[in-house]
């Protein structure tokens, strides 16, 4: 859909959208085409509890007075008390009201400041993201007809602000697609020549096929990938924005199991076709470093991310296995299923012993535990370095993206202490995202780091304010901005 700003004038076609207070009479704008349709507003708006609460909405078809298709209400509520994320949120609304309606232009008449004018465009960009693409019989009657939204405001920063959330929300778009994808499709070969993608944009990218990480002694990551007819893969993307080139960069490493049956620990087969955004960290990573490199974020980036896929077959990794990671630690493999872990931790390493990296964040949809803790609200946060989980909280409260902070603990530490080699992958039914926290910190090498479990935010099984069911892009516009606010030049 194409998102546009013009000047404030009534519109002579499509949709005309306009705000309203909570438990206040239409002002500006809203008063005026009130006027034009003879009191058509007022009457719609008393017969059907509109309030102007936070994302009401009330419709009005074909009103007289107006060359307009329709007149839409979205309540603001209390406009003194709205943060970024609402703004964002009522653009998505806005969206999401017309999206079917039978309207293909919208004009979205706001009298605001120029950030919460974009955050509004934003917003409904981001809600008008669909995957369809294997969709070949849909009726048109399920179609989108909107095509289109324009922005009247009278401040003209507006559409400048807009053109960076435009690229991030690009950002966001990739990966909702790289998480949709079924895995017949995005396998770890075909995920790293999708990645490829990128260099068009100035990503620098390598990739190391199973050869070169058996020389690096990679054995943790590749045994999760054992019993797969695809060869498992490490891509290094590296955006180098900075001014000084040659500045420590930070760096972002992504879990990437394009599917997870559980290998030999099988899981239920309720749901297991969910398992295609195993993958989903790896993809918010790729999608992070496609917004960077759109925008020219002016700092060094380092993101690595893991492609496996966790089959059960002959060649599979066993429970009690034991493997040697890159960095000399012996693992004891007592649930295949708890296996994202295991690519990680390689990951981690040969990022922080290639690139010394001012700190790592990994992310992963790592447990189930987490889905347990926090619901499908917030993010599972853990961190040695109080100064970064300080950052994130910021930017997920200015986002949307929520986070909350787990604790880290050394009594929780010797949960995964093993008797048969220097550690085992699983603690026990207790404390299970709290435990794989722990065993990622033995990776770290004592590089500042924060661990994201975004195990219930990278899907929903229902629509969201800016996303239908699916892909929900959760973690990129966080990290951007993160990074924008706390390390560009």
């Amino acid at each position: 859909m194409q998102v546009k700003f013009a000047s404030i004038e009534m519109p002579q076609s499509g949709a005309a959208v306009f705000f309203v207070e909570k438990d206040k009479p239409f002002s500006g704008l809203a008063a005026e085409a009130d006027k034009l349709t003879s009191g058509a507003l007022s009457k719609a708006r008393d017969v059907s509890r509109f309030t102007g609460a936070s994302g009401q909405t009330v419709e009005v078809v074909a009103p007289a007075g107006m060359k307009v298709d329709r007149v839409v209400l979205v309540g603001l509520g209390d406009v003194d008390s709205l943060s970024e994320a609402k703004w964002v949120e009522l653009g998505g609304t806005v969206y999401a009201s017309l999206a079917n309606s039978g309207s293909k232009e919208a004009t979205v008449l706001v009298e605001i400041n120029a950030a919460d004018t974009a955050s509004i465009a934003e917003g409904a960009l981001l809600r008008s993201y669909r995957f369809d693409k294997y969709r070949t019989k849909e009726p048109e009657s399920k179609k989108p007809t909107l095509q289109s939204i324009a922005v009247a405001t009278d401040d003209g920063a507006a559409a400048s602000a807009f053109d960076t959330r435009e690229k991030v929300a690009g950002g966001v778009f990739h990966t909702r697609d790289l998480i949709s994808e079924p895995a017949n499709e995005l396998n770890p070969e075909s995920y790293a020549d999708r990645i490829k993608e990128l260099e068009a944009l100035g990503v620098e990218l390598e990739v190391l096929g199973e050869e070169k990480m058996t020389e690096l002694g990679m054995h943790s990551l590749l045994g999760v990938g054992l019993g797969s007819a695809y060869e498992s893969q490490l891509v290094i993307m590296r955006w180098n924005g900075a001014d000084d080139k040659d500045a420590q960069p930070i760096s972002f490493v992504g879990k990437g199991v394009t599917f997870d049956t559980g290998g030999i620990s099988l899981k239920p087969g309720a749901n297991m076709e969910q398992m295609k955004w195993d993958m989903g960290g790896s993809g918010i990573v790729v999608g992070l470093m496609k917004a960077l490199a759109a925008r020219k974020a002016k700092v060094n980036v380092v993101a690595s991310v893991g492609l496996v896929e966790n089959m059960p077959s002959g060649t599979a990794q066993r429970p009690g296995d034991v493997v040697k990671s890159m960095s000399g630690q012996t693992i004891e493999i007592l649930n295949t299923d708890a296996e994202g872990r295991l690519v990680l931790a390689d990951a981690m390493w040969y990022t922080q012993d290639r690139f010394n990296p001012k700190f790592m964040i990994d992310l992963a949809t790592l447990t189930g535990a987490i889905i347990t803790s926090l619901g499908h609200e917030h993010a599972g946060l853990f961190s040695d370095s109080d100064e970064l989980a300080a950052q994130l909280a910021r930017a997920g409260a200015d986002t949307g993206d929520k986070v909350w902070r787990m604790p880290l603990h050394e009594n929780y530490d010797k949960l995964i202490d093993c008797a048969v080699a220097d550690m085992k992958n699983i603690g026990g039914p207790a404390a299970g995202s709290i435990t794989a926290a722990q065993f990622l910190k033995r990776f770290t090498n004592d590089v500042p780091w924060v661990h994201l479990d975004v195990a219930g935010t990278v899907w929903s099984e229902k629509d969201l304010p800016l996303s239908e069911k699916g892909g929900t892009g959760f973690g990129v516009r966080l990290l951007d901005r993160f990074v924008a606010d706390n390390y560009e030049d």
